[in-house]
């Protein structure tokens, strides 16, 4: 009877381990067509995932996507990452984001809405910009706030670094 308590007890440890190695929570957010995605579907499981916490009243966040934009094509050829950008704006301003993205010409990024910020809350992000490097099963690998000129270079290499193993 103990052995069977002890296997059951190893059981239920390694189901709940299991359980919590997907750190993306179980959240809703909008893609720009106004389709519903859970944030979890945004992972296959191997490509490492960039998300970016961002809105369009954030000077640092325009030029940091602005800075992504410019290099993911070629990011995401090297090493298969795949790069979303949330948009934090609240129910108000969240219209105006996809006129902005494309008056931007952000072309090559991902956009997703978050407008009550449940997965902003959920990610532990506080402040925008915030950039997050994840697994392919949402395991966060290396995190950012804020931008100055030349932090997607720190990025790459975080990316690089870990596409490597």
């Amino acid at each position: 009877m103990k052995k069977f308590i002890v296997v059951i007890l190893f059981l239920s440890i390694g189901i709940s381990l299991f359980s919590q190695s997907k750190n993306v929570p179980n959240v809703h957010i909008k893609n720009l067509n106004g389709e519903i995605v859970n944030a979890p579907d945004l992972f296959d499981g191997e490509s490492l995932v960039i998300l970016s916490f961002w809105a369009t009243w954030c000077k640092p966040c325009i030029k940091e996507l602005d800075a992504y934009n410019e290099n993911i094509v070629d990011w995401a050829e090297e090493t298969g990452v795949k790069l979303f950008a949330i948009s934090v704006d609240n129910a108000r301003s969240m219209s105006r984001v996809a006129p902005f993205v494309n008056g931007r010409g952000w072309e090559n990024l991902d956009f997703y809405l978050d407008a009550n910020e449940d997965f902003k809350r959920a990610m532990n992000v506080i402040n925008v910009p915030h950039t997050l490097l994840l697994d392919g099963n949402g395991k966060i690998l290396w995190q950012h706030t804020s931008y100055a000129e030349g932090d997607e270079y720190e990025l790459y290499e975080a990316i690089k670094e870990q596409s490597a193993k």
